[in-house]
């Protein structure tokens, strides 16, 4: 009998225990952390232990001690799902929902890079390389390199990444960034080609990519963009030269100082559109969806010449003396006609 009441008696303060340690652990998981400020930053080393975060929360003020926050971590098995990052947390929060946070990651703090349209590849490459929250794989790579990594074909890397806003948690690699850029740029083209008019000078989605970064390195104002479009697809068909100074000066590449000169015209290279016919081999710069749509979607128009107002904006004549007589109201001793 006695040993029944010992084991009874066990049995009993087991239950207790184990009904008083439940009752701790709701009351500490779900009240609030209540640290000083709304939000805080914290971040978790790759590799790092339940119990060196416990440590560090409690070194940064989030939670009041390490212990606690340790064994309710190990009480929901949470030990080994920690993610390295950089978290933003909130003093609202209760420990289980900071738990929550580092281990599925959805408190992750994310950065952004901006890619503007027209800029080259050397310009994004030259971002992404400052960018002190990215991890720099691509830093040692060649350009061919880089487009094998990201999974392109192509041999030129020039507009093959879609200008936009890239969000990205800390430590993402920039190889990752351009990755979705690139897959963004082959969604948006396939979409716009499957919007295309018809009859277009164009053979397929990548001359539509080359004609669009043209029309954005050559377009001051968005609402110009479908006559600008329109003045180059009626000179393809006409089998006119496009002579748009862009596509020289992204042929003299670094030898550009600034200022296009008139032996500028004449430097032979395949991107000199004033020598050559048709367009250059490769895009110039990174379009933007306006460009790529303009591209696609030129206006009716039987414009074959434009001439940049001043402000921004194109005048567009159907004749070469229209286009003289504007070029000489609005640039002056031909500076700037096309």
């Amino acid at each position: 009998m006695t040993t029944r009441r010992i084991a009874l008696g066990a049995v009993v303060g087991v239950l207790v225990a184990v009904a008083l340690a439940g009752a701790w652990a709701a009351h500490y998981a779900f009240a609030p952390l209540g640290f000083s400020g709304e939000t805080r930053v914290f971040e978790i080393e790759r590799g790092a232990s339940l119990r060196t975060v416990a440590r560090d929360l409690t070194a940064a003020g989030v939670v009041p001690d390490p212990w606690r926050f340790e064994v309710l971590g190990r009480m929901l098995g949470r030990q080994g799902a920690l993610k390295a990052g950089s978290y933003q947390l909130e003093a609202r929060w209760s420990p289980l929902e900071l738990l929550d946070g580092i281990t599925g990651g959805a408190a992750l703090r994310l950065d952004k890079v901006v890619l503007v349209e027209g800029w080259t590849f050397r310009q994004i490459r030259t971002v992404l390389d400052g960018h002190e929250s990215l991890r720099h794989d691509s830093a040692s790579l060649s350009d061919a390199e880089v487009l094998s990594r990201v999974g392109m074909s192509r041999q030129h890397p020039e507009g093959l990444f879609f200008p936009d806003t890239y969000h990205f948690a800390k430590g993402t690699s920039d190889l990752a960034v351009l990755r979705r850029a690139a897959l963004r740029m082959q969604e948006i083209l396939a979409q716009q080609w499957a919007e295309r008019h018809e009859g277009l000078p164009l053979s397929d989605p990548y001359q539509a990519l080359i004609l669009a970064s043209i029309i954005e390195k050559e377009t001051g104002r968005e609402s110009d963009r479908p006559m600008v479009a329109a003045v180059l697809v009626n000179r393809l068909r006409k089998g006119m030269r496009l002579q748009v100074d862009p596509t020289v000066i992204y042929g003299l590449g670094e030898a550009f100082d600034g200022n296009l000169r008139r032996r500028d015209l004449e430097h032979d290279s395949p991107y000199n559109t004033y020598l050559y016919a048709g367009l250059p081999p490769t895009p110039i710069a990174v379009p933007g969806l306006a460009s790529i749509a303009a591209a696609v979607k030129p206006a009716a128009s039987s414009a074959l010449y434009f001439v940049a107002r001043g402000d921004g904006s194109s005048h567009f004549s159907d004749s070469l003396p229209e286009h003289n007589r504007a070029v000489n109201r609005y640039q002056r001793q031909s500076a700037g006609s096309r």
